[in-house]
């Protein structure tokens, strides 16, 4: 079994172009599922049966794993199955009859616009790094982009004078953001005061960049949002996804169209954007609840 999970990953990269993290994910997920299996002394493919799987799922469960995390290790195991059939290696696919299960989607954490104000209002200064640290959460909260494709933003990917980027998303499928004024103010300071005296060799194509010149972090830009987040007063937790929900939310609040908020987002399925919509209503009974008399 394990010998074909590489065989397996490649097809995924190769042919299904999908991105470094979902085939990280895949693979650890389908190790656990094959380290199962030996340990029930099925090592052949076709000694796996349908009673095998769920047995794993509830093992799964059982050791505390999420429902999401459990639902996407199905379907890496249903596609890595049905992968063998189609190459011959299994005569038959035994998730076949076995169905993934529906997850409730959780109403994503969003920020107010007085709070995303507040958290840059708080990075603004005329030290180096408050002037990048303006830049990112500007750029992060005025193009909804995932912070891993923030990170990875070269000099090169934004157009200051047209006003747009252009990100490398999930599945290396490309997408042209617009990106507002605040935001092309705040990283043009960033890319004439501070940039030049950050940039060394090897690193320069990043936009923006670490105190030793190197491209920067997910996880500093996670600890940028917590100390702006902290120094506005924000109670919520705040997640660098939080900047991206919140991006999402208020365009449908003042009158986007959900299609063009999913390309902007980069979602494959609109299903995905439409939790935004959630998002919105619950706002709008939190309103009539507080100023209804009747609420």
């Amino acid at each position: 079994m394990k010998e074909f999970i590489e065989d397996f990953i490649n097809y995924l990269s190769v042919e299904r172009g999908l991105a470094k993290n979902t085939l990280l994910a895949y693979r650890r997920d389908l190790k656990k599922y094959c380290d199962f299996l030996e340990s029930t002394l099925k090592t052949s493919v076709d000694q796996i049966k349908r009673e095998g799987i769920t047995d794993f799922m509830f093992d799964q469960k059982k050791s505390g794993l999420g429902a999401n995390s459990i639902s996407r290790s199905l379907a890496a195991i249903k596609m890595f199955h049905r992968f063998l059939v189609r190459e011959r290696l299994a005569k038959d696919d035994p998730t076949s009859l076995i169905e993934t299960p529906k997850l409730w989607k959780r109403v994503p954490e969003v920020l107010s616009v007085v709070e995303i104000e507040s958290m840059i209002g708080a990075a603004s200064g005329r030290s180096w790094q408050g002037t990048r640290d303006k830049a990112i959460l500007e750029l992060f909260y005025a193009s909804g982009v995932r912070v891993s494709e923030l990170v990875s933003l070269k000099t090169e990917n934004i157009n200051l004078e047209v006003g747009y980027l252009r990100c490398l998303g999930k599945g290396s499928k490309e997408r042209i953001i617009p990106v507002g004024k605040r935001a092309q103010e705040a990283v043009r300071n960033y890319l004439e005061k501070v940039r030049p005296k950050l940039a060394k060799n090897g690193f320069e194509q990043y936009l923006f960049l670490s105190r030793l010149g190197k491209k920067i972090s997910r996880q500093s830009v996670w600890k940028i949002i917590k100390i702006y987040g902290k120094k506005a007063n924000v109670k919520k937790e705040i997640k660098p996804h939080t900047l991206r929900h919140s991006f999402a939310t208020h365009l449908l609040e003042h009158g986007a169209d959900l299609r063009s908020v999913q390309e902007m987002l980069g979602h494959s399925d609109i299903s995905t954007t439409q939790i935004y919509t959630h998002v919105d209503r619950e706002r709008l009974k939190s309103i009539h609840k507080q100023f209804h008399p009747r609420g």
